[in-house]
């Protein structure tokens, strides 16, 4: 009797396994909620924070620790009035100087009248810290209190941009997050025609998105971890767009699998194993893309390379471990209407085994076409402007743009905005007084200890003006003992940086990326094939936006964050798609010979990396209902980049290079046809069950 009791099938001992998952999960996202929920109070809200490293106008930053009241983000409240200021305007400038003392950090000069007697100048020293933008709250409502008919009054400087970025990121976040959720949705709904099963990738992404911002949240808060303004919505998108990828990804494996084993616990663990290389091979490509980002100067997108990859491996550990458990336990019927059953073959051929015949009917042809329309694209490149002024930061004019507009008109043009010129040599206040483009050197205050002085320096000219630069220039060049930070100088310096950045990622982010592939392909000819499409295809996608933003939403220039963060994103997600078409064609291929192989991998994984493209381009497309340039620029970019490689590039031109090139695609590995693995073909399934007992299994 015991040696013909049955033995536990391993299916059977893995089904406990799946239980134990999910308690797993549960216990996590109970813990991760309350912690991802305050990720706001780790945000670094200075001015300075997103400064590059080593940089002039960062060292000037940290030397004002040294000075009484720290770092100073100066708010000036401008009152103007075009027939002459009066007694009434007078005095309403006083009273808010009065009325602002308490939340000044240093003593509030009198209001400045204009040479032309049309306007009053009031600047409030603010310390900038992470509740400057509070402060410059009450700095505007004081001064919109009470204020005399025919008066304009205007909030600026440093401390007025903060708080109209402020206002800018107001609520957005959650805004962004329902936004995404929905685009997501409705992707998901027309992709499965399926009322329940669109649930389970938006739940795993949902999850992901919260264990990662806890996450960044305990870095923030316990490890020094810098989390910048703005990063959320970048994380929101990528963390979903990501996580639905990789679930639908494995999704679409599952299913096949299902046709071809009665036992969906076996059909899961087939699916994981041939799903797990190219997941992890794209959460490699995409986080270690990411990672290279600490070799960059400006801070936004230092801090960006840990966050960006931490969202990555939270996507891949969610979509890896609880979505195989939510499947297996909820069974087959969670793909109702279309529940596939094992035997089930597919009906018909689908548009991309279409597509690919027409490929590969002249495939030279259509790979030297599809390149001639990439170049014709990336021509629009030739004509970019970049380099975004302060006016053009929000997609709205600010307040404080006006403002400094205001301030222009009436007094010197770097009045709104001055440079800080930190020096320990009282010659050099003499220096730099006597420089060309200087209107005037004021407010000197010593340091604590005595050692250093730092000034206010007005220049003739407005802080964002070419004639602004140059004189920043020969300040630094004609004065070599004294530091210049702030405004102008700031400027500069980030446009060196994000230079920097350029020239060192780019490059580092390409080796990157062919390290991956070579290693997951084991051949050098595909890899290099693809890296290159997809930088032909970024070109073509960043000329097509350049045209969109400068005919279409009228913006003067590309923020010059923009090209490496576009750049960034869609190499790295858009080598994601051909990683998953090319490494089907490699499965493919070993069991059908090359030529099939290339057509039946386009034609199983057409529908599902479309559907993945879709999901990235609208995730990343949310980002363009957002009040920031840069945010809206990078959306546009990357979703029109995701959906030119996802439905152009990878359906069209990677398959055609590869059928040009022949078994030659694979070099230096040898490629030969092999008779189908065992369970059948993987685009018909295996035989039918033969018994009725076997149908019934198969419902399980």
């Amino acid at each position: 009797m015991l040696l013909s009791r049955k033995r536990p099938s391993p299916s059977s001992r893995r089904r406990p396994l799946k239980w134990a998952v999910l308690l797993l999960w549960v216990v996590i996202t109970v813990l991760a909620v309350p912690a991802a929920g305050r990720l706001p109070d780790v945000v670094e809200g200075k001015s300075s924070a997103e400064l590059p490293r080593g940089a002039q106008s960062t060292e000037v930053e940290k030397l004002a620790a040294r000075f009484p009241g720290g770092e100073l983000a100066p708010g000036i409240v401008v009152y103007v009035r075009a027939s002459g200021v009066t007694a009434a305007d007078r005095a309403k400038a006083e009273a808010d100087r009065r009325a602002l003392a308490p939340v000044a950090a240093g003593t509030i000069a009198p209001p400045r009248p204009s040479g032309d007697g049309r306007a009053l100048m009031l600047a409030i020293p603010l310390a900038d810290d992470d509740s400057l933008s509070d402060r410059a709250e009450k700095v505007r409502d004081q001064s919109r209190r009470a204020v005399p008919d025919g008066l304009e009054v205007r909030l600026t400087g440093p401390a007025g941009g903060a708080l109209d970025v402020g206002d800018a990121f107001e609520h957005v976040d959650k805004a962004l997050l329902i936004i995404t959720i929905l685009l997501v949705t409705a992707v998901l709904l027309v992709t499965y025609r399926s009322p329940v099963l669109w649930l389970l990738p938006v739940v795993n992404a949902a999850i992901a998105l919260q264990v990662t911002n806890a996450v960044v949240y305990l870095l923030g808060k316990h490890a020094g971890l810098y989390v910048a303004d703005g990063m959320s919505a970048i994380l929101n998108a990528l963390v979903f767009g990501i996580s639905t990828d990789y679930a639908l990804l494995l999704l679409a494996r599952y299913r096949e699998e299902l046709r071809r084993h009665p036992d969906r616990h076996k059909a899961m663990a087939v699916a994981l194993r041939r799903a797990a290389a190219p997941v992890a091979a794209s959460a490699a490509t995409v986080s270690l893309g990411l990672l290279c980002l600490l070799a960059a100067d400006m801070g936004f997108n230092y801090a960006l390379g840990p966050i960006g990859a931490i969202g990555v491996l939270g996507g891949l550990v969610v979509v890896m471990t609880l979505l195989p458990a939510l499947l297996v336990i909820l069974g087959r019927w969670i793909f109702w209407p279309r529940i596939p059953r094992y035997g089930d073959v597919p009906s018909g051929r689908g548009p991309w085994d279409r597509i690919g015949r027409r490929v590969a009917a002249r495939p030279r042809l259509v790979w030297v076409g599809g390149m001639a329309v990439l170049g014709a694209l990336a021509a629009g490149t030739l004509g970019i402007d970049t380099g975004l002024d302060r006016a053009h930061f929000l997609t709205d004019t600010p307040s404080s743009t006006i403002g400094e507009r205001l301030l222009t008109e009436h007094y010197p043009g770097g009045q709104g905005r001055p440079l800080q010129a930190v020096t320990g040599d009282a010659r050099a206040a003499d220096a730099i007084r006597n420089s060309p483009g200087v209107a005037r050197v004021e407010n000197p205050r010593p340091s604590s200890d005595g050692r250093l002085t730092r000034f206010d320096v007005v220049l003739d000219a407005p802080p964002d003006s070419a004639a602004a630069a140059d004189a920043v220039r020969r300040l630094r060049a004609d004065v070599p003992n004294a530091a210049f930070g702030s405004s102008t100088a700031g400027k500069l310096d980030l446009a060196d940086a994000q230079a920097h950045d350029r020239r060192v990622v780019i490059p580092l982010v390409l080796g990157v990326v062919l390290v991956v592939l070579i290693a997951l392909l084991r051949a050098l000819v595909a890899p290099l094939l693809v890296v290159g499409t997809v930088v032909a295809s970024y070109f073509a996608a960043l000329g097509a936006a350049w045209l969109l933003f400068r005919h279409v939403f009228g913006f003067p220039a590309l923020d010059a964050q923009v090209a490496l963060m576009g750049f960034l994103f869609m190499v790295a997600l858009g080598v994601d798609y051909n990683l998953f078409l090319v490494s089907r064609i490699r499965e493919e291929a070993a069991r059908h010979g090359h030529r099939a192989g290339v057509l039946r991998g386009l034609g199983v994984t057409g529908g599902v990396i479309s559907s993945a493209g879709l999901v990235l381009a609208a995730t990343f497309g949310v980002l363009g209902v957002m009040p920031i340039t840069m945010m809206v620029q990078i959306g546009v970019l990357v979703s029109l980049g995701v959906l030119l490689d996802t439905f152009f590039v990878r359906s069209v031109i990677v398959p055609a290079l590869a059928l040009d090139a022949g078994p030659r695609f694979w070099w230096p590995a040898r490629r030969s046809a092999a008779e189908p693995e065992e369970g059948g073909d993987a685009r018909t399934g295996p035989p039918p069950p033969a018994t009725p007992a076997g149908r019934d299994r198969a419902r399980g």
